[in-house]
């Protein structure tokens, strides 16, 4: 790299640690590199606002967002938890498997580990406190099941994935299936295992009219990532418009089915989506103009021969990387990893012949890992913030599910054909071979 970069970087990192936004630490930095390098300051605003209205694709953002902030003001959540309650509560430490199988069905919905522990999380968590369980576990459950999110599909991460990839995100969509179900059924063991040393509380089993009331309740909402997905795989609609299609049931369920959704509570999830599209735009727009000064330096191409010259193996390499993400996601943001070291990863990436449908789907299970990684696990402060539980507390109860997540995702890296199983059934054509 040149001088110039070398003091970009460095300038970035140096705010971003002393707590400048992600977006305008890059944003700042790459005007930095542009003044020393004597181009166009100018270069800033074309690079940023054309890349995000150029991209029909990244529409599909604000709208996921907005659907899941509906979903959680409506109290459709508390609904869908009170579902997954009907299927798995009766069994012992039924609460702690209510909390995660709630996730898996929030996850159809919302595409954002954030939303998804802001929402539902804050319920789960005074449930499971009020039947008895210690707020650290409850809280740290809860951090952990809302990494589930973003790899069942929709993913909001998987959509940037996709647009700074170029990788089809309908494949990207079904290969977070199976990896979502397993961290799923992973977190489901754990539970069942601290079930048994801890003698966690058993609720009753519910009676037939509750059972068929609480189903008749959430069945509209449950028909939402049924009619969302099934347009995405059908062809009938791409990614962003099943994402308008979502916001709009969503909406709809809000205002005449549940009748729990005032115009007053549209103009807050109006106000509160705006300002987590505004955070996400400005990183994507700030990571726009870093890859633009990447790629000005060649450094994808120069990082790429030198890896090659390593004659490393693509085992190798998917080991490397994976640890790589692992330290990093436990103190960087995950839209920095996704939006600028990806993109720089790439071009090794298809030269040793990985699957970039399996690559991304791990990296996106990888760096959900690294938001409830302390010391930096941005959902664990999340959790905390809205239960009033010392973050302490939660990472005592967190260790136990991090080895089993992190023992999952390399399995996951290891046998691809968990991931790429569906999208092949879909007609996808993996690239070679991702671990000979």
């Amino acid at each position: 790299m040149s001088v110039p970069a070398y003091i970009m970087f460095g300038l970035f990192f140096l705010w971003s640690f002393l707590g400048m936004p992600i977006g305008h630490a890059m944003l700042a930095a790459a005007i930095v590199y542009l003044f020393l390098t004597g181009q166009d300051i100018g270069l800033v605003a074309s690079q940023s606002l054309n890349g995000l209205y150029s991209s029909f694709v990244l529409m599909a953002v604000p709208l996921f967002i907005f659907s899941a902030e509906i979903m959680n003001h409506a109290k459709i959540t508390d609904r869908l938890f009170e579902f997954a309650n009907l299927l798995v509560g009766r069994f012992r430490g039924g609460l702690a498997h209510v909390n995660i199988v709630a996730s898996v069905i929030f996850s159809g919905m919302s595409g954002s580990a954030l939303a998804d522990a802001a929402g539902p999380g804050k319920l789960e968590v005074d449930m499971m406190v009020k039947a008895g369980y210690s707020p650290g576990f409850s809280a740290a459950l809860s951090t952990t099941s809302a990494i589930i999110g973003p790899i069942i599909p929709p993913s909001i991460p998987m959509i940037l994935y996709g647009v700074v990839t170029n990788t089809s995100i309908g494949y990207l969509f079904m290969g977070g299936v199976i990896p979502g179900l397993l961290l799923a059924a992973a977190q489901s063991g754990v539970v069942v295992y601290l079930s048994r040393r801890r003698a966690f509380p058993q609720e009753p089993p519910p009676t037939i009219a509750h059972a068929v009331r609480a189903t008749l309740i959430a069945l509209p909402a449950l028909t939402i990532p049924v009619i969302m997905l099934g347009g995405i795989y059908s062809g009938a609609v791409t990614p962003t418009e099943a994402a308008a299609v979502c916001a709009t049931i969503g909406l709809l369920l809000a205002f005449l089915w549940y009748r729990s959704f005032a115009f007053s509570d549209l103009l807050k999830v109006l106000v509160e989506s705006s300002r987590a599209t505004g955070i996400v735009a400005i990183t994507i727009a700030g990571a726009l103009v870093m890859n633009w000064i990447v790629a000005a330096e060649q450094i994808p191409e120069r990082m790429g021969a030198w890896m090659t010259s390593l004659d490393m193996s693509p085992a190798l390499f998917l080991l490397a990387v994976n640890v790589l993400f692992l330290i990093l996601g436990a103190f960087l943001d995950t839209l920095l990893m996704l939006l600028i070291i990806v993109p720089i990863l790439m071009p090794t990436v298809i030269k040793l012949g990985i699957d970039p449908v399996h690559f991304g789907v791990v990296s996106v299970v990888n760096m959900m890992i690294g938001l409830v990684t302390p010391p930096m696990g941005e959902l664990v402060f999340l959790i905390a913030g809205v239960s009033g539980i010392k973050v302490a507390d939660i990472t005592k109860e967190l260790w136990i599910f991090l080895i089993v997540l992190i023992a999952l995702l390399f399995v996951l890296v290891y046998v691809p054909g968990l991931t790429l199983w569906l999208p092949e059934l879909m007609g996808y054509q993996p690239l070679g071979s991702t671990v000979g």
